[in-house]
């Protein structure tokens, strides 16, 4: 009994003088104090070192694209850091390119805050803002798709690109002890400044679909900014248009959609949606509007899980599949895809041996 007591009291001494330890150390050699971040070379900004620089500039109200909510996982969050931030490591590599090691681009969501540093941003991510918004309404487009309208308040606005994107947060919930912010798409029409809409897809174990599915209602509030993306409508040409996505991703392209349509743009556009089976196909009212409205636009949907019982007509197998059977000439055409890495991978391959150039091919992966 003796030994027990004493072996207990040995461990708790330990255990005590480790968390002392510990404390003292992220008192001092984790306290770096105040650091001086400049921006652009004419905008400065005192923050507390210590924490990633994404999270830095969040603080100073100044967003980054980061869908992954700063893991490391996107490579979405890139800035050029001109001094301080260290050097490059390991979590950063596999997103950065050679060109942009040597032109000084970093992960903010790696790169602390431990010294004066010099950046450089886009100028257009000072005009993103944060906004609280209700959620006006849930609509469940498939069992695993739901549809967002989130209101803004009275007298707030949003000016976006069609195809462009916010970031939502997911607060703290059961079973999520953290707060994360992740990328949708806008599918409204950029004319309408009060809403927008958000397509979200349930994806089994993450933190923000799990709050959107399970947790949020109508009526609640949520917090969004934005918007981001160099993935929207490219009103400088004036060719056919390909149009590809899957799942969710239709939603940028019902955002450029509207747009063509609100700005009477005379345009041909054919859009190829993939989709497993004529259960997971929706909004096809939406869309069956807009191919009336619309100067030359095609709704090409096809089905890669087709069964007999479908009695299903229309297109089968991959997206990429209907595309190589469709696209017979490569002039004049560009292309707007949206989806999977795997899926705008395998198009990509289709339309450049097709003959399309790559610098008309614009997507946004997720």
């Amino acid at each position: 009994m003796e030994t027990i007591l004493i072996t207990t009291a040995t461990v708790t001494a330990f255990t005590g003088v480790l968390a002392f330890l510990l404390t003292l150390a992220d008192r001092t050699i984790g306290n770096y104090g105040e650091m001086q971040i400049t921006i652009n070379d004419d905008k400065e900004y005192i923050v507390e070192g210590g924490d990633t620089l994404l999270a830095s500039l969040i603080s100073e109200q100044i967003f980054i694209p980061s869908a992954c909510g700063g893991k490391g996982t996107c490579g979405y969050c890139k800035v050029k850091v001109l001094e301080g931030g260290g050097p490059v490591l390991p979590t950063e590599l596999p997103w950065i390119t050679e060109d942009e090691l040597e032109d000084n681009v970093r992960l903010s969501c790696q790169c602390k805050v431990k010294e004066d540093m010099k950046i450089e941003i886009p100028e257009e991510l000072f005009n993103v803002r944060e906004y609280q918004m209700t959620v006006e309404s849930i609509e469940d487009m498939t069992p695993e798709i739901k549809k967002l309208r989130l209101r803004f308040k009275e007298g707030e606005e949003i000016d976006f690109k069609p195809g462009q994107y916010i970031q939502l947060k997911a607060p703290i919930y059961e079973g999520n002890d953290e707060e994360v912010y992740r990328a949708y798409s806008i599918a409204s029409p950029p004319a309408v400044k009060d809403y927008i809409d958000l397509i979200i897809g349930y994806v089994p174990g993450g933190k923000a679909t799990t709050y959107v599915h399970k947790f949020l209602k109508e009526g609640d509030t949520v917090d969004i900014n934005g918007p981001y993306g160099d993935f929207y409508y490219q009103d400088k040409y004036d060719n056919e248009m390909v149009m590809v996505a899957v799942g969710t991703g239709i939603a940028p392209i019902l955002s450029i959609l509207y747009y063509m349509r609100d700005n009477d743009i005379k345009r041909k556009a054919r859009f190829y949606f993939g989709a497993k089976t004529p259960e997971d196909l929706f909004l096809l009212d939406e869309i069956e509007k807009l191919e009336k409205d619309l100067y030359d636009f095609e709704f090409i949907p096809t089905l890669s899980r087709v069964l007999d019982e479908h009695n299903w007509t229309g297109e089968r197998g991959r997206v990429n599949v209907s595309l190589d059977k469709h696209i017979k000439t490569p002039e004049d055409k560009e292309a707007y895809l949206c989806g999977s890495p795997g899926m705008i991978d395998s198009v990509i391959e289709v339309l450049t041996e097709k003959g399309i150039l790559e610098e008309l091919i614009f997507y946004d992966k997720f």
